[in-house]
């Protein structure tokens, strides 16, 4: 994992992590030593039925579908964004414009 480095001590090998530099990272690490341990839980036989039903569920085709459609509509947010940008950005240079023409017929200030 990047982020580990092996530093040695009388009792043997450790692996010691650096303080993850932002709050999403730090969550990202958080999320796979969870991951890890119910993977670990789910080998030994020692998970819980919440953890395996989480799993399941994880897998079924309408998750996948969620997921899919989670995706599908962020993009779609993303496309209006970026139409909003644009529309904005086309009513900044007729604004330009007007004003320029005011300008060149002599009806403008300056």
């Amino acid at each position: 994992m990047a982020g580990r480095r092996r530093i040695s001590s009388e009792s043997g090998n450790q692996i010691r992590e650096r303080k993850p530099t932002s709050i999403e990272n730090r969550e990202q690490r958080i999320i796979g030593l969870a991951m890890d341990a119910a993977e670990e839980k789910i080998r030994n036989g020692t998970a819980s039925s919440q953890i395996i039903c989480h799993f399941l569920n994880l897998g079924t085709e309408k998750a996948k579908l969620e997921r899919e459609k989670i995706q599908y509509e962020t993009e779609l947010l993303k496309s209006k964004k970026n139409y909003m940008d644009a529309d904005r950005r086309t009513e900044e240079l007729i604004e330009q414009a007007i004003n320029a023409m005011k300008r060149y017929s002599g009806n403008g200030g300056n």
